[in-house]
């Protein structure tokens, strides 16, 4: 099983393979949102997807929540990947899976303190219907929950590696600096960067990308050694 290494917030083709080349195994595209602006339009999303290729899967992340709107933002993207990122419920998440049986479904988990419980309700409550999770950062200043730049309780989201019957990809706040402490404390099936790896202008820098990636990369060789990472990840690489 090969982890993943997702990176966020791509801003056009040659940033999307900047990274591909820098190791990262999925790109993701946030669109739809209800805190943070989009970074491209949906038309710039869908040529970026065409240009990549199998340089490296892509991945939408959503705020939206209505499965047909879902399953029409997939086709004219032409995503093999989405990552459900808003208040989408159990019902709904099972309608697009239902709509788009070989989509490669991800739901995230926004830790924020207090709310552990409900956590680990939803991932039972959404294993049956997706692919794998994804943890992160709630903001309580700006109401984000996503692309924060600020890490969250790791415990949390190790107990909920160890819980879920689905692969966890960790995020929020993570960087070239913290990754390798981020994987062998959590020992998740993935990790996902954004705003960790910026420069100040919001760009992508590739040296900090390869960091990025090579850290990673080495911590999860530390700790395979001593047992599972975590559950196996389902085979998704491409664009359909």
């Amino acid at each position: 099983m090969n982890p993943i290494i997702q990176i966020a917030g791509v801003r056009d083709l040659a940033e999307a393979r900047m990274l591909a080349r820098a190791g990262a195994t999925h790109v993701g595209i946030p669109l739809r949102l209800d805190v943070h602006a989009q970074d491209v339009s949906e038309a710039e999303a869908a040529a970026i997807v065409r240009g990549l290729g199998n340089e490296a899967a892509v991945v939408c992340i959503t705020y939206a929540v209505e499965p047909r709107e879902l399953a029409e933002l997939v086709d004219f993207l032409g995503v093999a990947g989405m990552q459900l990122h808003g208040p989408v419920s159990p019902g709904q998440t099972a309608e697009l899976r239902r709509l788009r049986p070989g989509l490669f479904l991800i739901k995230s988990l926004v830790v924020a303190p207090g709310r552990e419980a409900a956590l680990f309700r939803d991932v039972a409550a959404f294993a049956p219907h997706v692919d794998a999770f994804l943890t992160d950062t709630f903001d309580p200043t700006s109401s984000a929950s996503g692309a924060t730049g600020k890490t969250h309780d790791w415990s949390v989201s190790r107990e909920l590696v160890l819980a879920s019957p689905r692969p966890v990809i960790l995020a929020g706040g993570l960087t070239p600096e913290n990754v390798g402490r981020a994987v062998r404390a959590v020992r998740p099936a993935g990790v996902d960067a954004h705003t960790g790896l910026e420069d100040a202008l919001g760009r992508k820098v590739e040296a900090l990308a390869r960091r990025f990636v090579e850290q990673a990369r080495a911590a999860w060789a530390a700790v395979r050694s001593e047992g599972p990472v975590s559950g196996g990840v389902a085979s998704f690489r491409g664009t359909g």
